[in-house]
């Protein structure tokens, strides 16, 4: 996969402004609705739209919490990292296993489109149910708890991770099918005829073609599961907090003082997935299999 810079197609002016229109009726009210969020935060956030008492421009709520705030963002970049990997990884496998109509592509396709439909709330707990200590699968096992690892609640957030690996990995699987039941498929049989072998398809062929959907799937789901409350509320640790929890626990403080708190945790959490997409965009673009 190559980075260089590529020469742009550009259209006419008049292209450009057709498209434009053809996207407005979606992209306005998306629009409005990001960016009036994100506003009305940011003002929070520096105390110009306060809960009570008057406006006064400052940025304490920043630093309010710097130790719970930086053990937070490591945490959740930790979290959204390791299963967004894990997830690509699976999903794109499963994505090729289907295509090649293999014995089981159908079984995997049909898990794959049930586990795109289930809510995360559902998947993590049935995750917990599945992982815990005293749950389905060490009782199956016959492991007693004092011996099962401590996935639920433990130190390296197991549980979170696997719930979001499965669920966005059904997810990679379903958009890299996609892609590859396009022309993909005819470069493929193209390749094996030529003498190609699987490994040497997949490095050469099927990967370099599929790579822009895949990186958009990870992006996807690296900022869902960064800003994701409720699988990590359910399966995680109380300390440290990952983004969003910690963002939810302090606008539900008896507190009005830290509603502005909360909002900041909010405004980082926006502020990284942000740059996380934008830098996303920005390597795809100059990519020739964007173009």
């Amino acid at each position: 996969m190559s980075f260089a810079p590529v020469a742009r197609r550009r259209g006419t002016t008049a292209q450009r402004v057709q498209g434009a229109l053809l996207v407005l009726p979606a992209v306005l009210p998306a629009a409005l609705v990001v960016g009036g969020g994100i506003g009305a935060t940011l003002l929070q956030a520096f105390g110009l739209m306060p809960v009570a008492g008057p406006a006064v421009a400052r940025a304490d709520a920043f630093l309010a919490h710097p130790r719970e705030l930086g053990a937070a963002v490591i945490v959740s970049l930790a979290v959204a990292t390791v299963a967004t990997l894990v997830a690509v990884v699976v999903g794109t496998v499963a994505a090729v296993v289907i295509v090649s109509g293999r014995i089981g592509s159908r079984l995997i396709a049909a898990l794959g489109a049930t586990t795109v439909t289930v809510p995360h709330l559902i998947g993590a707990a049935a995750i917990g149910l599945l992982l815990s200590d005293a749950g389905v699968l060490p009782r199956l096992l016959g492991i007693p708890p004092e011996a099962w690892p401590a996935w639920v609640g433990g130190p390296l957030w197991g549980a979170v991770i696997a719930e979001f690996a499965w669920k966005e990995s059904a997810f990679v699987a379903l958009v890299v099918t996609g892609t590859l039941a396009t022309r993909i498929a005819t470069y493929d049989e193209t390749a094996a005829l030529l003498g190609a072998g699987r490994w040497r398809r997949f490095r050469h062929v099927l990967l370099p073609l599929t790579m822009p959907s895949i990186v958009i799937c990870a992006a996807i789901s690296f900022v869902y599961a960064l800003g994701s409350y409720e699988v990590s509320w359910l399966l995680g640790r109380t300390y440290p907090e990952p983004l969003p929890v910690l963002a939810v626990r302090l606008f539900q403080g008896v507190s009005l003082d830290s509603r502005p708190e909360a909002a900041a945790v909010a405004l980082i959490t926006c502020a990284i997935a942000l740059a996380f997409v934008g830098g996303t965009f920005a390597a795809l673009r100059r990519t020739a299999v964007w173009r």
